[in-house]
């Protein structure tokens, strides 16, 4: 299917035009969950571009936009342990289809922002890299998973503030690094990460 195609299908608002958009958000953190998004545009919005590159103003107020005029939208969490446990990739691609699970309207095709993904309930799909930057849909899907995400981190930031999740959302900043060095790592710590496994290291010591 060509680029052409995939915009035609974009804002359809027939059968054939339900087209899922697919991101995730959190797969180089060092603690807190990999959000992802599911999002069926039923009309364009301007203004939407990929996630990273649009101020947190722009997100809030675009993220707004969708929920109101989307056909349909979905978030899913994928827990620290369940990364450790499956590794990253494939806890973001099982986000991704949580997402699309709890989507109260089936899509008749999944546009997905990278080149890794497992089929979904035999719904035809493609892997697009850049495709944030290129399709509404996954756009979209990264606006939600990135806000949605940033706003776990800030709450979890108020019961745990010396590793500044509020402003670096669980990365590996200096400022998160050095944390755990002089605090050691939480529950919310992905242990299978080297930065986190250095400082479990220390702790037996």
């Amino acid at each position: 299917m060509g680029e052409k195609e995939h915009v035609s299908l974009l804002f359809s608002k027939t059968t054939l035009g339900l087209e899922a958009g697919c991101d995730e958000a959190g797969r180089g953190c060092l603690a807190g969950p990999v959000v992802a998004a599911a999002v069926i545009l039923g009309v364009p919005i301007p203004g939407l571009n990929d996630s990273k590159k649009l101020v947190q103003r722009q997100r809030e107020t675009l993220r707004t936009e969708i929920e109101r005029t989307a056909i349909a939208f979905a978030v899913a969490y994928v827990s620290p342990q369940r990364i450790d446990e499956i590794n990253i990739l494939n806890a973001s691609i099982e986000a991704m289809h949580q997402a699309l699970s709890n989507l109260q309207v089936d899509p008749k095709h999944i546009l997905v922002d990278g080149n890794r993904f497992r089929p979904f309930r035999g719904i035809s799909h493609d892997c697009i890299v850049g495709g944030d930057a290129r399709y509404q849909s996954i756009a979209a899907a990264s606006i939600l998973a990135k806000t949605y995400r940033d706003e776990y981190m800030a709450q979890l930031d108020q019961q745990f503030p010396q590793y500044g999740w509020k402003t670096n959302q669980g990365y590996p900043t200096k400022t998160h690094v050095k944390a755990l060095t002089l605090h050691g790592i939480t529950r919310f710590h992905r242990k299978t990460y080297s930065p986190v496994q250095k400082a479990l290291q220390s702790e037996l010591f």
